[in-house]
């Protein structure tokens, strides 16, 4: 067989294995694959200017190449049917040409030829064709092998460095920790704190969002600084008393992008003691509030409110809503979540927050709607007629939306009833082996009928024929 030779073929396997990080099998998959694509190129180019290209997509599709490491070159092979008349030379081989070299060769047996062309005619397209895939099919095996490495990392958050930047997006490098090599991954504007300083090589600790799949860009790594898994990772940390499982994380609410510059970012922890004795607010401030304050310095300066949850609805409200002091807390609708907070007038603009912050993680952190009022001139029951109406529209809107529930289940059970009968008529390929007894059945059935239908159209025949017989007789007797 003919072999192209490749000078320093195991060498160059061996510097891209080490410059891309891949492994040797990997490159030489790929090595192949982009070979295979040059010569595609080239059988495609002998066509350019003569007549149209008459080849399909799939048309190479029984083509190979073989790489020789020992010799370092490569071949490319094609594997052929053996026919009587050949119809097509590159998937076909007439039996009299094998016979010459095979005697016991038969009909319908493959042959693998070497249909390799000359190194001086494979042409400069080709070359330039192969060099292309392989560098496209390397960044594909990279890409493949961050998404293995980064997606099913046990702990999400990692420590990145800042590469460059790109539109409005920061690109980072991040390493998963095994071992590997750094890789990149982009923290969108979105996902930035404002309080940062994305400086070249600056460091942050970023909480791995996703693993996706881009378009045109293969899997690539989304981060985020804004993310609240980043909060609870900074306290599980600095807080011994939660990893050893006395204390625990039950909600977390974080506004990192306020709507608007004058406010800043502020985050609302809920958290719990499984054991009576530890107090869990004490522990993850720590003494002097050393613990928080190693939170508050990696999210540069993020408010963080750590507040006591409680099984008591009323009670956990009142506590979410620190600092502010509350009177009291009206459980007005419990099946709406629905409640009117009561607060002294010096009380109201902590409560709330600026531009309506502190009251809106409050209701983030706890699940309810939650209304501010000042207790000085609160009128109940001006307020409970208010809330009996609000009530009476959420009692109607909840039946309107079980009805209409209800009427679109009814209509998908009546669709799938209707679908099923006509597959029943029907069936779909897919469906033969599923009614593939039945049908012997029913078939046995018809046959049994029309043996049943014929006997007695053989004996309503043999009766004419009798009778006809007998007029036959007659008329000859007379």
């Amino acid at each position: 067989m003919a072999l192209v030779l490749l000078p320093g073929l195991n060498n160059l396997i061996e510097d891209i294995s080490e410059e891309k990080k891949l492994p040797p099998t990997v490159v030489e998959a790929a090595l192949r694959e982009a070979l295979l694509k040059g010569y595609e190129r080239y059988r495609r180019t002998l066509y350019i200017g003569i007549s149209e290209d008459p080849f399909e997509e799939d048309y190479f599709s029984n083509f190979d190449v073989q790489l020789d490491l020992d010799e370092e070159g490569y071949r490319v092979l094609a594997s052929k049917i053996i026919v009587e008349e050949v119809e097509s030379d590159d998937h076909q081989i007439a039996l009299a040409e094998v016979q010459q070299v095979a005697d016991d060769a038969q009909i319908g047996d493959t042959v693998v030829l070497d249909v390799t062309p000359e190194k001086d005619d494979f042409g400069r397209m080709a070359a330039a064709t192969t060099k292309q895939v392989l560098a496209q099919k390397l960044r594909d095996q990279q890409r493949r092998m961050i998404q293995e490495e980064f997606a099913d990392l046990e702990d999400p958050v990692l420590t990145a460095r800042v590469i460059r930047f790109e539109r409005q997006s920061v690109i980072m490098a991040v390493s998963s920790g095994l071992g590997r090599p750094e890789v990149e991954a982009e923290l969108p504007r979105r996902d930035q704190l404002p309080n940062d300083n994305y400086r070249a090589n600056a460091t942050f600790k970023v909480f791995l969002k996703e693993v996706s799949e881009v378009p045109r860009r293969g899997p690539q790594l989304f981060v985020s600084r804004s993310n609240a898994g980043l909060v609870v990772y900074l306290f599980e940390n600095e807080v011994p008393e939660i990893q050893e499982g006395s204390v625990r994380i039950v909600a977390v609410a974080r506004e990192a992008n306020p709507p608007s510059r004058s406010v800043g970012p502020r985050t609302k922890v809920a958290v719990d003691s499984v054991e009576r004795e530890v107090d869990p607010v004490g522990a993850c401030i720590g003494a002097r509030g050393s613990r928080i304050q190693q939170v508050v310095n990696e999210l540069r300066g993020e408010k963080i409110d750590v507040i006591r949850w409680s099984q008591d609805p009323a009670q956990y409200i009142a506590n979410s809503l620190s600092p502010a002091r509350v009177e009291m807390v009206r459980l007005v609708d419990p099946e709406g979540h629905h409640a009117h907070v009561l607060v002294p007038p010096d009380q109201l603009s902590l409560a709330i927050g600026r531009e309506g912050q502190n009251v809106r993680l409050a209701a983030r952190l706890t699940g309810w709607k939650i209304d501010i009022k000042n207790s000085h001139e609160y009128d109940q029951s001006a307020e409970d007629s208010v809330v009996a109406e609000l009530i009476s529209q959420r009692e109607e809107e909840e039946r309107l939306q079980a009805e209409a529930e209800a009427r679109l289940a009814a209509e998908q059970a009546a669709r799938a009833e209707e679908d099923a009968r006509l597959r029943e008529l029907y069936p779909l390929p897919e469906d033969e082996e599923e009614y593939g007894e039945e049908a012997v059945y029913e078939e046995a059935t018809y046959d049994e009928a029309s043996e049943d239908v014929a006997s007695e159209e053989a004996t309503e025949a043999d009766a004419e024929a009798a009778a006809e017989a007998t007029e036959g007789e007659e008329g000859e007797a007379r």
